[in-house]
This record gives C-alpha cells, sequence and structure tokens, in this order.
C-alpha cells in the first residue's frame, strides 16, 4: 500500500517568485511499500543497471540530477501499478520501499491492471502518447557512424572524408554519418573552421555521394565576448543571472559559456534559423543535439524568459528544436516520451561493465517512453577512456562483443574505427554484426512505426513480453518487438545461460528449443544467440 504524508519544510526548500520574492514550499512525500514479488524501475535512463531497483540507493533528485542521460517523472511496476509527476521529484531505494518527495505536487499510485506492460502503457496513453511519427527511418535500418573517438576536437575535412572513404573501403554499410564537437570557430557561431574546413561544401557532397547522410555537433551554449554574444545579449536571447541584466554564465564540460534562453519563443526561432541555414548552405541533412542536463538550469542562480521555468523546462525546450528535424539525436531528454527524436545512451567507458550496462539501460528507455533510442558508440563513446592506447592493445573482444550488442538493438553507431583497431578475423564479425543489423532493418524499422502508433518500446524487458514466468530481474537478455529474443555475451567468457519462455523458439543457427527453462551455451566469439518465436 502506499502512504502519503504532506509536510511544510522550513529550510532548504524555498522558491524564489515574482520579483525575488521568497516563500516557503510544501513538500510531499510518497512512500511506496512494494508488495510481494512486485518490483520497480523509473527516474533515470542512466540506472536502468540498477533496475529493477531491489537494493538500497541514495537519494536522486530529478530536478538537478540526470547522469547524463534522460530523466523521466515515472515508476512503473510489474504489479501494474504506476507513478506520474508532472513535475521533477527526488526518490531513494531501500530494501522493501521507495520514497517519493516533491516540492511541486501531490504524487500518488494508479493502478493499471496488473502486469508491467499494462502500468507502461496506461501511464504512456496518459501522459506522453503516441504520436504516430517517428525519426528518419534510416537511422533504424543502417548503422550510424560518429567521428567522436577517432577525431575527438580534431575534427577536420580531411580525416573525416578518410573515415568515411574507409567505412566503405571495408566494406561496412553506409548510413549516418556524424560530426562532432569543434567544427565550428566556437561555440555559439555556425561557421565551419576555416583553417580545418577548405571546402565544407564539397565535402558534404562527397559524403553524400559515398551514400551517407551527414549530421553536425551542436549545443545551447555561446562563448563569451563573441560577436554572437554580443548579438544574443542585446536581443535578450540569452538566460540571465540571477536578479540581473547579465548574461549567465554557466560551467560546463567545456569550460564556462553563455547559453540560449529557449523559453523565449524567439530566440528558439532564432536558433533553429541558424540550423537551417546550415541545411540550405551546406546540404546539411541533421543535427546531434548535445548538453541541455538539468543541472545547468539551476533557477536559484538563472533568470529566464519563462519566470516560471525551472530547470527541466530549458531541457525540453532544447528537445523540441529536434522535432524541426527529422535527423537527430538527444543524450538529455525530459518528458518527451514517444517524440520522433533518437534519444543516445550517456557515454559509456570502454571497459566490460559498460559493455553490461548497455542492455538495461536500453531497456529502462524503452520503459520510459524513448523507443527510439541507440546504446552509446561500439566500445564506449568517452574519449578519455582511449586516450594513450596503442592500436594493438586493445581488448578486440571488448570491442566485438559491443558491436554484436547493438546489431539487433534499434540503432547502431561506430565510433572508434573496427578496421583500425581489429586484426582481419575480429573485424569480419564486426563487420557481419553491422550486416545483421542491416539485414533486420525491415523488421526494426516496422516495429518503430508499431511503437509510433501504440508507444510500446522496441526493446522490451522480458517481464515486459513474459510476465509470471521469472524474469523479473533479468538484465542480460531482451525482446526485439514481440518475435525475436536477443541474448548477447556481455562478459569475456564465450558461454553463457538463457532463460526462455514457454513456448516453441529456433535459435540463430536453426536448432529448435522447448522454452520454459534454462539452456547453457557454447558462444564463440563470431556468434551473436537470438531466438526467434514459433
Amino acid at each position: 500500500m502506499s502512504i502519503i504524508k504532506n509536510l511544510m519544510v522550513c529550510a532548504g526548500l524555498v522558491g524564489l517568485i515574482g520579483n525575488g520574492l521568497v516563500q516557503a514550499q510544501e513538500k510531499n512525500t510518497l512512500t511506496i511499500n512494494k508488495e510481494k514479488n512486485e518490483f520497480w524501475w523509473g527516474g533515470a535512463v542512466a540506472l536502468g543497471s540498477y533496475m529493477p531497483y531491489v537494493q538500497d540507493m541514495k537519494e536522486f533528485n530529478l530536478e538537478f540530477q540526470n547522469n547524463n542521460n534522460q530523466v523521466v517523472p515515472l515508476f512503473i511496476s510489474n504489479k501494474g501499478r504506476f507513478v506520474w509527476g508532472d513535475k521533477p521529484f527526488a526518490f531513494k531505494v531501500e530494501k522493501d520501499k521507495i520514497d517519493l518527495s516533491s516540492k511541486y505536487e501531490n504524487l500518488k499510485v494508479q493502478q493499471a491492471g496488473t502486469t508491467l506492460r499494462s502500468a507502461y502503457l496506461k501511464a504512456s496513453q496518459e501522459y506522453f502518447p503516441a504520436t504516430g511519427k517517428l525519426p528518419e527511418e534510416l537511422f533504424f535500418s543502417m548503422p550510424q557512424y560518429n567521428t567522436w573517438i577517432e577525431l575527438m576536437y580534431n575534427q577536420n575535412q580531411h580525416d573525416i572524408l578518410k573515415y568515411a572513404q574507409a567505412i566503405v573501403d571495408n566494406g561496412f554499410p553506409s548510413g549516418v554519418l556524424m560530426i562532432d564537437d569543434n567544427w565550428q570557430r566556437y561555440y555559439g557561431n555556425f561557421d565551419f573552421r576555416a583553417e580545418k574546413f577548405e571546402d565544407p561544401k564539397g565535402m558534404v557532397k562527397k559524403l553524400h555521394d559515398l551514400g551517407f547522410k551527414v549530421m553536425l555537433w551542436v549545443c545551447p551554449f555561446v562563448s563569451a565576448d563573441s560577436p554572437e554574444y554580443r548579438d544574443l545579449d542585446a536581443k535578450g536571447y540569452l538566460i540571465k543571472e540571477k536578479n540581473s541584466k547579465s548574461p549567465a554564465i554557466i560551467s560546463w564540460w567545456n569550460g564556462k559559456s553563455a547559453c540560449y534562453d529557449l523559453t523565449n519563443p524567439k530566440a528558439k526561432a532564432h536558433y533553429i534559423a541558424q540550423l537551417k541555414h546550415m541545411q540550405e548552405e551546406y546540404g546539411i541533412d541533421g543535427f546531434k543535439f548535445d548538453a541541455g542536463d538539468n543541472q545547468f538550469y539551476n533557477p536559484a542562480r538563472i533568470s529566464s524568459f519563462d519566470q516560471s521555468a525551472i530547470s527541466v523546462d530549458h531541457t525540453k525546450a532544447w528537445a523540441e528544436i529536434g522535432l524541426e528535424f527529422p535527423f537527430n539525436e538527444y543524450r538529455a531528454g525530459w518528458k518527451m516520451g514517444n517524440q520522433p527524436l533518437v534519444q543516445r545512451l550517456g557515454d559509456k567507458a570502454y571497459s566490460w561493465k559498460a559493455v553490461q550496462m548497455l542492455v538495461p539501460d536500453m531497456i529502462a528507455a524503452g520503459l520510459m517512453g524513448y523507443g527510439y533510442t541507440c546504446p552509446d558508440m561500439i566500445g564506449g563513446g568517452s574519449f578519455a577512456a582511449f586516450l594513450n592506447i596503442k592500436d594493438d592493445e586493445f581488448d578486440q573482444k571488448l570491442i566485438v562483443r559491443s558491436a554484436q550488442v547493438h546489431a539487433l538493438m534499434p540503432m547502431m553507431q561506430f565510433s572508434v574505427a573496427p578496421w583500425r583497431i581489429l586484426n582481419k578475423e575480429n573485424l569480419e564479425i564486426a563487420k557481419k554484426a553491422a550486416k545483421l543489423h542491416q539485414a533486420f532493418g525491415p523488421y526494426i524499422l516496422e516495429q518503430a512505426h508499431k511503437t509510433a502508433k501504440s508507444g510500446e518500446p522496441i526493446v522490451r524487458h522480458m517481464d515486459y513480453s513474459f510476465p509470471n514466468e521469472g524474469f523479473e530481474t533479468c538484465q542480460d537478455q531482451f525482446m526485439l518487438g514481440e518475435k525475436f529474443l536477443v541474448a548477447p555475451v556481455v562478459t569475456t567468457e564465450d558461454k553463457r545461460s538463457v532463460k526462455l519462455p514457454k513456448g516453441r523458439w529456433k535459435d540463430d543457427l536453426g536448432k529448435i528449443h522447448k522454452g520454459g527453462k534454462t539452456i547453457e551455451m557454447d558462444v564463440p566469439l563470431a556468434r551473436l544467440p537470438y531466438f526467434e518465436k514459433i
């Protein structure tokens, strides 16, 4: 059962309203006492590896934390119960209960059927319904490539074209190619660096001729003391310091910058116009929208055009820009479930632990309404983990197994060049994974279209599809739509156990298995186990 307590908090929970007036805020708490054999998911995509929540976890605040990924004010259980908040809340987990607290609203537990699926569907229909739209179809049917790990901050025309040509020359399918950070002169500027890009229009044409769609990395930040900064300041398009007419200077991972105030409709329209100009001038197909993290927008330190805006309102305003561009990608998000936006898992390390996080994090994304999600870059997207590693010192098995995890996800994205770090045999296996994704493209795209109509995830928790069969805590296998069970190897061992639901299943080698039991499998490096429901 659930217990709701309303408490007045005199310290620490005060709000600034109007012209700096201070008003005490009411803190509403909700304690969810777990029922027998009840498990809960929700809150933050980056906490997927902790889900379902069975271990104690310290407080996590959706208003100012996101662990580098999407946050959603939703908790759902395998007993058909769920909680939704219109505003961000904090939560902490203890063995037999979950405590939620909000300074904005009363939270309540709602009931919808008796399963994880019924709870999700009710929450989705009520609070983030299907839109009938999905991002550009190419995201689902072909691999993606990102220049980040190979070039990092040395984005330049010569090496980008070299990377793209190597994709084709090594027999990998062409798809979306993303040019990452530092192509521009500085933040807030939309000109290619002349010393790095002698002919950007010609570069984009060559990439198109090679079969790629081209996306550019962008962010909402503006380098201070630049012409753009002064122009945007004069127009009132920048976030301001609290109780000041001066633009706020926000600390982020690349220094300190001003930031677009996208709660201002004119500022948002201006930003969109800059991107549209890039498309017209250079033939750019779309954009990778980085940043937008809630911790950058603490209303205690900033003033917004929308005086009622809180941190996550800025996150949402940033995400809404992507609706103008079918080729888009986001890493931070707030309440944009089932919108036609590509989401990506936050940057993962180059490690086996990170590989093991991919499946549960992708499951969490789906359960929070983000069906159109890509795992992080194959092998990891945290560039610091790749520094000072010699080409012949990479853990080749890790890269191959990571590629296999991606192969039967809604999307897959390469960044570190497999042809640079893998031997001939392992390169063929990585290529096989890319081509498997391509072969499954029509099925994956079919599932994406179904998601656009129903809101159901593409990557599904086993308990979502097969309730009451003992899958509640399963984290290393998943359903791809309704038909395929995928069980990648995510450890250094070339074997694994697979728990099959009831029924009959045909594996990737054509062998028929009777379900309702666990099977032990030897899985050589070249194999990705998956099972088709008969």
